[in-house]
Parts: C-alpha cells; structure tokens; sequence
C-alpha cells in the first residue's frame, strides 16, 4: 500500500519517497502526493527525479489493483528505474490547485441544490455536476450569485471520519448517485465546509473556500427528461 501523503498536506509539492514495484511504465512508490484518478478528480501529473537529478515526467497517477496502491506512469517503460530506488517526486501544482478549488466549488455548488447528483467531473479549467433535478428550478445568474456569495464568506473546510455504520444510518450524506463511498477498507473519509456541506470525499480540497475566488455558471444543459448539467469556470474577473 502507498501511504497517501496528499491527505495529510494536500499542499505539498514535493517529497522523497522509494520505489517498491515496477511494471512497465507504472511506478509504485512508499508514499506519493499523487492524487490519483477517481471520484471524478483527475490523476495527477509531475516528475520523479533519480539521485543523479535526473528527471522524468510523470503523465498519470491512477489507483492500483490492490486497495491503496498508487501507481505513477512515465512516458515510457524504458526509463531506468529500480525497485529499491530512492527517489524525488513533485507534482504539478498549478494544475493540481485548480482541481482542489474547483473540487471544493463542486461541494458548494452541490450543497445550493437540493436534489441529488447524477455525476461530476474535476477539471483545472472548468467542471460539471449533474442534477436529477426533478421539479426544481436552476437560474444561471443566481446560481453564480449564490456561489460567489458562499466563497467570501471564508468558510474552513475540515476533514474527519466516519465508520461504515454510522454513514448507513445516515444515507442523506450520500449525495453523489454515481460515486458511493468504498466499502469494507476501513473508516470513511468525510469532508465538511463548515456551515455549508458535508459528505464523504476522497478528492482534495482547500483548506479555505475563500481559496477558491470568484466563479461562474458558464452553461446549464438539459441532458434529460429531469437530467441537468451544470458547467462551473473561473471567473477571469476574480482571483485565483
């Protein structure tokens, strides 16, 4: 198992670690700030670095066969590497703080809808949540009023758990149809924004959902009967 350092400091951008298994052009590390794939965020991407200084890029982090591996692959398979090997590794922060924002933005946007979502997807420029929207109304405008409103209110996000009995008493937390919490691996992360919203999450998020700045709701599609997608993007007027 790969100790998943991003949940203790999602902030970091980079580590030692040391190879432990190598299949091709997958490299399983004893600690990784990969994120990756899954949950609608995606995989990380980076560098890894030998004790020569020598770096590679890392193109993608997807989860192991195994519960908690995490595998990071490379360009190729002809990268020299050894099981063993100590190594440094750093992702590519940029991008990796905009999947954090927008994240914790689709926690917010979730919590101003009160019906339950279809599906989600994390991206650095622009992400989606879909409604199953019922007989609810979605306005455009007050929509982006309403985030934006949400985010300068400053509110903490915090992080803690809870056991599998105690979400199966409290099925309302599940909120996202499409993505249900893993079972018998331990207890389950949940991820609260404090006044706001809370759920299990095993995606990163800000520390502070002022961290996010100014949003907007670029499109609403019909995509269905009742099925609405709603597209969320920075707003270039804000800051981020």
């Amino acid at each position: 198992m790969t100790e998943a350092v991003y949940y203790q400091d999602s902030y970091l951008k980079e580590i030692d670690a040391t190879i432990t298994k190598i299949k091709g052009d997958m490299i399983e590390l004893d600690r990784s700030i990969f994120y990756p794939l899954g949950g609608g965020q995606p995989g990380d991407t980076g560098w890894i670095e030998d004790e020569n200084g020598q770096r590679q890029t890392i193109i993608d982090s997807r989860k192991g066969i195994a519960h908690g591996d995490i595998l990071h692959q490379l360009e190729s398979d002809r990268h020299g590497f050894e099981p063993g090997q100590s190594v440094k590794i750093g992702i590519d922060w940029d991008r990796r703080y905009c999947h954090m924002k927008m994240h914790t933005a689709m926690h917010l946007l979730g919590s101003l809808v009160p019906v339950p979502v279809t599906g989600g997807s994390v991206g650095a420029v622009k992400s989606r949540l879909d409604f199953n929207l019922g007989e609810h109304k979605l306005d455009k405008e007050e929509l982006t009023r309403a985030i934006n409103k949400l985010i300068e209110a400053g509110h903490e996000v915090i992080f803690d758990s809870i056991t599998e009995q105690e979400l199966d008493e409290k099925p309302d937390l599940v909120r996202t149809m499409s993505v249900q919490p893993p079972r018998g691996v331990g207890d389950i992360r949940m991820v609260r924004v404090k006044s706001v919203d809370y759920q299990p999450c095993g995606g990163t998020h800000v520390n502070n959902i002022a961290e996010i700045g100014r949003l907007r709701i670029s499109k609403i599609e019909n995509k269905g009967r009742q099925n609405r997608r709603v597209h969320i993007v920075f707003d270039p007027t804000g800051n981020h």
